[in-house]
């Protein structure tokens, strides 16, 4: 009587198995088969919900079903992020966030639960250009020669950004680091402040992409893109690789995640479906307008620039003792 339990019970589970099995696949293979939610952790009305919302219009015509972007802002991006997160790993929710909320709040925010883990990279969508800015009357023209100051003239020169901890922070403390140079950081609660103090002589340089519009109108000076290729906005500015340093890539950038689980088929046909977005005119128009540019990479090589921008954050935050209460 045990023996003929036992081999009815085996007998059912490898049933339900079998059905199980092409159930999933089925699933998957129909995905989707209705409306995708995207997660911007950022209000309604700013560049990341504009960029959010073209690139949601743009998979919604590559998918053929509507994708609702759910704005969740809050205690500086993170609560959003951790809301998405927590979301069923079906392929119906997606995170689209900056770097800041992803690689390095877990890291730098002490209330933070979730890390970069929680996600699975679905693709980078887009770079920033990167911005040097420096005063009008700095006695430099460019990066090279405001490096050859600093080194003259060392702690006298003072560098703003929108916050400690922040990306732009990081930026110049990892570009200090590398070219051995001590600048003072002064910390302002925005980039519309520090350009002020900046136009008005009250400090040195900004390393924020938020000051083109004022190198463009030649206001202040733009001394080098720190990213890979020149803004085609300030076509005269060279990148720092032009001008003997490293390539300067940044680790400001613009990605899509899907929360940790999700099936590795629908990871992929996201990323295709972002990938032909991105080639549209209109988002790289979009993108232009936050001093981004399209820089996409597949669900693999996110993986490996997502760990490694993670790495490096964690111990700029851990080397500076940032670690910050919200």
């Amino acid at each position: 009587m045990n023996y003929t339990r036992r081999f009815v019970h085996v007998a059912v589970l490898a049933t339900l198995a079998s059905v199980a099995v092409p159930a999933l696949a089925q699933s998957q293979s129909a995905w989707p088969n209705k409306p995708v939610h995207f997660i911007t952790p950022y209000p309604p009305g700013g560049s990341s919900d504009a960029i959010t919302r073209f690139i949601a219009d743009g998979v919604s015509r590559v998918l053929g079903q509507p994708v609702v972007v759910e704005n969740k802002p809050g205690a500086a991006a993170t609560m959003g992020t951790d809301y998405a997160s927590r979301q069923a790993p079906d392929g119906y929710s997606f995170l689209v966030a900056p770097t800041a909320a992803v690689a390095l709040a877990p890291y730098l925010l002490k209330t933070v639960k979730y890390t970069h883990q929680n996600f699975e990279p679905v693709a980078k969508l887009a770079s920033s250009y990167g911005l040097v800015t420096a005063r009008k009357d700095a006695p430099f023209s460019d990066y090279k020669g405001m490096i050859a100051y600093a080194k003259a003239n060392p702690g006298k020169l003072t560098f703003a950004t929108n916050g400690v901890g922040s990306i732009v922070h990081l930026t110049g403390v990892l570009l200090h680091k590398e070219t051995g140079v001590q600048l003072v950081h002064v910390p302002y609660k925005g980039a519309a402040e520090s350009t002020i103090d900046l136009m008005g002589g009250r400090i040195d340089l900004m390393y924020d992409p938020a000051t083109a519009a004022r190198v463009k109108a030649g206001e202040l000076k733009g001394l080098a893109t720190n990213s890979g290729i020149r803004n085609p906005e300030l076509p005269d500015v060279p990148t720092l690789k032009e001008q003997g340093f490293g390539d300067g890539s940044s680790f400001s950038w613009f990605a899509i995640f899907a929360p940790k689980g999700t099936p590795q088929p629908i990871v992929q046909r996201m990323a295709e479906a972002v990938r032909q977005v991105l080639d549209a005119p209109e988002v790289k128009k979009q993108l232009q307008l936050s001093a981004l540019y399209p820089n996409y990479e597949d669900p693999a090589t996110f993986a490996k620039s997502l760990k490694r921008d993670a790495e490096l954050l964690q111990k700029v935050v851990k080397d500076e003792g940032l670690k910050i209460e919200q």
